[in-house]
């Protein structure tokens, strides 16, 4: 099945697939599958199906065990994932293991019928306290996922290779997040990598073109903030996704006139 041919999409992870730091005024998240979904739409001759299952604060082992069983239920047409950027920031993991979890889920949705679409998520470690630990986890990652790859039925998109994505402009004030323009510029890695036209509305060449965002320093309000809560749930066995239910359970039709402004 060729890309312009997909009818129906269903994403699934955590908050960087959930959409979380790309807040709409009324309280909901949108990100980059949601635009994606868009593109899909405005590209399609005929009604097109989206649902979104990924909740926030997710490690990759609730996701496979969660969302994939319901998202080949509904049959899609095209399933994507991304997982692990939970893992790779505890203090222990097994790169190898996560790597290996990512790809059996990727051949369980192929074998099901559906394409996957695999991605990596974009780097933050510029901008994190320990930010070279995570740039060296997530980059072994990188390289374990890459190492098997190609194969039939899975497209996969390397945003952790995507060094413009590290320009601090793209990210939202946790600058754990990307925020709307980053998560603008992974649907358009996204939709090229499907041979999808990217909407020029969404000004993500004008965005690229334009100079670099100066780095911000991490004050203590940051810390107050952000760091020390996040801290706060590891040391409870919290979640930022405790009680949160998938914002798109079912197969919904896609407006794509319904799109906020970036």
């Amino acid at each position: 099945m060729s890309s312009t041919a997909f009818s129906s999409y269903i994403a699934i992870g955590d908050s960087f697939t959930e959409g979380v730091g790309d807040d709409l005024p009324d309280g909901r998240v949108r990100g980059w599958a949601d635009f994606v979904a868009l593109g899909m739409a405005a590209a399609f001759d005929g009604p097109f199906r989206y649902a979104n299952l990924a909740v926030r604060g997710r490690k990759l082992g609730p996701i496979v065990a969660e969302q994939v069983d319901p998202a080949i239920a509904q049959r899609p047409d095209l399933v994507s994932l991304n997982g692990g950027g939970n893992d790779i920031m505890r203090p222990r993991v097994s790169i190898e293991g996560v790597a290996t979890t990512l790809m059996d889920a990727a051949d369980r949705v192929v074998a099901s019928g559906s394409h996957m679409l695999l991605l990596s998520g974009a780097n933050p470690s510029a901008h994190l306290p320990l930010g070279g630990l995570v740039r060296r986890r997530g980059e072994e990652l990188a390289v374990a996922v890459r190492a098997m790859l190609p194969r039939d039925g899975i497209t996969f998109v390397d945003n952790w290779a995507d060094e413009g994505l590290e320009d601090i402009r793209y990210w939202s004030e946790d600058r754990l997040h990307l925020g709307p323009l980053g998560h603008a510029r992974v649907a358009s890695n996204v939709l090229t990598a499907l041979g999808i036209p990217v909407p020029a509305e969404w000004g993500v060449e004008e965005v690229a073109a334009a100079p670099p965002g100066e780095k911000t320093r991490r004050t203590a309000d940051y810390y107050r903030r952000y760091v020390l809560p996040w801290v706060g749930r590891r040391l409870t066995g919290r979640s930022s996704g405790d009680h949160r239910a998938a914002k798109i359970a079912e197969l919904t039709v896609v407006d794509p006139e319904g799109a906020h402004p970036l």
